[in-house]
């Protein structure tokens, strides 16, 4: 255990818990603390509720039998840690200092002090960045066919990537575009078989293998196309969309902890005991760990099982 140094005599601010993003694993982190009375405080950032905000549909939470929307879940799951107390800024969080104890949390330039942090920033999208793409990000080319699916209305466009991701944003697709074309790499496709099957029996999508995007063609109107190129010989194709999809996976949102943390690789967070990372009383929950199995419902589950840590942790070490 190490000793307790407290920084000037801001002592009497220290929070119990202060709670890094949200999403299932934030808000279900949040509603355990604020019911173990450790007066939480969530930074939820600004796009609070995580990557569900952009899910039209989740289908396979337990409980909800006609399926519920995202948006609509994480409000819900934020209302209900609210009621017990969970108070949340919608402000990003810049950095951290785990140097000493209590942490130190900066959010827009104003420090926090805590003794223990549970991390549930989660993931975000993974773009191509093939020839032309920044210039029609946000335009032609998205990582959210929620988001922005409406806008492509009886227009082809593409969809990269060979994940479930890709076969869901392909299908949700085909409610707006007159033809969606998946496009991946390979032959073998890592989407479970109900949403691949999904996609291959849509009469609306074309699925090319054995293809990856070169460029991306546009005109003074925005996205016209893409060069797709065959990754075993190099020949290569234009094909025709006014937009494109990108869906081959996230990255770890973990930037801001400068390294404090161990994480492997790729920057997903390690747990070194339980939920509890490599530094004492940091904890971590959700796709800012979870390599594997990135289901709403894991987050949550994880979510709790951070907050118990941290609680058994405070007790054990603070109160």
């Amino acid at each position: 255990m190490y000793p307790l140094k407290f920084a000037g005599d801001k002592m009497s601010s220290v929070r119990d818990v202060v709670i890094i993003g949200s999403g299932p694993a934030g808000y279900t982190a949040g509603l355990y603390t604020a019911r173990a009375m450790l007066n939480p405080l969530m930074f939820a950032g600004y796009m609070s509720g995580g990557q569900l905000m952009l899910t039209s549909d989740i289908e396979n939470f337990p409980g909800y039998p006609q399926g519920i929307g995202g948006p609509e879940m994480m409000m819900q799951l934020r209302e209900q840690a609210e009621r017990f107390g969970l108070e949340v800024q919608d402000r990003n969080v810049e950095s951290v200092d785990l140097s000493q104890r209590p942490y130190k949390v900066v959010v827009e330039g104003e420090e926090f002090l805590t003794n223990a942090i549970i991390i549930s920033t989660g993931a975000e999208s993974i773009w191509l960045n093939a020839p032309g793409e920044a210039e029609q990000k946000g335009r032609g080319i998205s990582t959210c066919a929620t988001c922005d699916g409406a806008f492509f209305r009886d227009e082809e466009v593409l969809v990269i990537g060979g994940g479930d991701s890709a076969c869901e944003e392909a299908t949700f697709l085909t409610r707006f575009a007159s033809k969606v074309t998946l496009v991946h790499r390979r032959d073998v496709f890592r989407a479970s078989t109900i949403m691949y099957e999904r996609a291959a029996n849509n009469d609306k999508i074309e699925i090319k293998t054995f293809r990856q995007v070169k460029e991306w063609l546009s005109d003074e109107n925005g996205l016209t196309g893409a060069v797709l190129e065959d990754p075993r010989d190099g020949s290569t194709e234009e094909i025709a969309a006014s937009g494109a999809f990108i869906a081959i996976g996230h990255k770890p949102i973990t930037g801001f902890l400068g390294g404090q943390v161990e994480t492997d690789d790729n920057g997903y967070i390690i747990h070194k005991q339980h939920t509890m990372t490599s530094v004492e009383g940091v904890f971590a929950a959700g796709d800012v760990v979870d390599t594997r199995y990135k289901q709403a419902i894991t987050a949550a589950g994880m979510g709790c099982q951070a907050a118990m840590d941290a609680e058994k942790w405070l007790e054990e070490n603070i109160h």
